[in-house]
């Protein structure tokens, strides 16, 4: 890594016109996603090619800056247009963008295409999918009508026939807002402290998350399941690979008739008799994805392997052997 002091006009860290090789990777929102950009990095390394990785985020103090080449103090969106974020590719040479964060897929769905034809790659959906998995209550939905085994979703409690109650924000990422296990009236007064909840019915059984990495011709290319034996904030912070064939293909084949592209992440609740029930898509890297990268599923080495014009049949899933676990945790960087 080359280790940069002076930040630039535009926000960029190091003097990148000295020293830019020809093409730069984004990773968008990095926030402290140090795994991830580690991720993104031995996929660099994997493809061979002189390759620059720049961290973005809107903080300036982001974390992710001291893991990267450099670092760009992003604009907020709402105020970056095409023409200006295509000025800053350009400038710095970013041939590929990897947004993290769901509230800024929807922005860079929009670009896609246009970014594409300036020869800027976005793993990234198109908009239906994106907007199908941000909203739950539309991911019900398109689901049910798919004829896959989604969980009941419904914006009035009346609507389910249960006892027990999940309550949720019905767009993006709720998972610190979720009243789990409730009964009615504790459902009904929770429901208020949220902007849009939706209700859900509650059901015992293992929480799973299942990795998908879909092609630019819609087809997915692998799945790994795991289990998400210690949840915090949403996240796992201990999960654990298996095997389920049949879970693993019902979640490739609902990516496919979703339209979605790139890295997916579908969560499951498997109840007491085997039967599955998904209860979300995340059309994005997840947070403890990184194990099924380290399983085989090396969603960023293919997708610069795509970008870059190669035919992925080139390059075969092999997944491991035998299954792992990913135990995160915080660790010290001494400079």
């Amino acid at each position: 890594m080359i280790n940069f002091k002076e930040v630039t006009s535009q926000g960029f860290v190091g003097r990148m016109e000295d020293v830019i090789p020809a093409k730069a990777v984004l990773v968008t929102s990095a926030s402290k996603k140090v795994p991830l950009l580690k991720c993104v990095l031995k996929s660099i390394q994997k493809i061979g090619h002189p390759s620059f990785l720049i961290s973005g985020d809107s903080n300036p103090n982001a974390i992710a800056q001291f893991f990267t080449d450099s670092f760009w103090h992003m604009p907020r969106l709402d105020g970056m247009d095409l023409q200006k974020l295509l000025f800053y590719c350009n400038e710095q040479h970013i041939k590929y963008i990897i947004p993290t964060r769901d509230g800024e897929l929807s922005y860079f769905s929009r670009y896609k295409g246009e970014l594409q034809q300036n020869g800027v790659h976005v793993m990234v959906s198109e908009m239906k999918g994106v907007e199908t998995c941000l909203d739950k209550l539309l991911f019900f939905q398109e689901g049910l009508a798919l004829g896959f085994s989604v969980i009941p979703t419904a914006e009035e409690s009346s609507a389910l026939d249960v006892s027990h109650f999940v309550v949720k924000e019905r767009f993006g990422a709720g998972s610190e807002s979720i009243g789990l296990n409730k009964i009615l009236d504790e459902a009904e007064e929770y429901a208020k402290r949220l902007q849009h909840p939706i209700f859900q019915p509650y059901i015992k059984g293992m929480e799973v998350s299942v990795d998908v990495y879909v092609q630019k011709n819609g087809v997915s290319k692998g799945a790994i399941a795991r289990k998400r034996e210690i949840v915090v904030g949403g996240e796992s912070q201990i999960t654990t690979t298996f095997r389920d064939e049949m879970l693993e293909q019902q979640c490739a084949d609902f990516a496919e008739k979703l339209g979605l592209y790139g890295h997916v992440l579908f969560q499951v609740i498997i109840d007491d008799e085997g039967k599955y029930h998904f209860i979300e898509c995340n059309s994005r890297f997840g947070g403890a994805s990184r194990l099924s990268i380290e399983c085989g599923l090396d969603s960023f080495y293919w997708f610069l392997l795509e970008s870059g014009g190669s035919d992925l049949t080139q390059y075969p899933f092999v997944r491991a052997a035998q299954d792992k676990r990913l135990i995160r945790y915080a660790e010290d960087l001494i400079l």
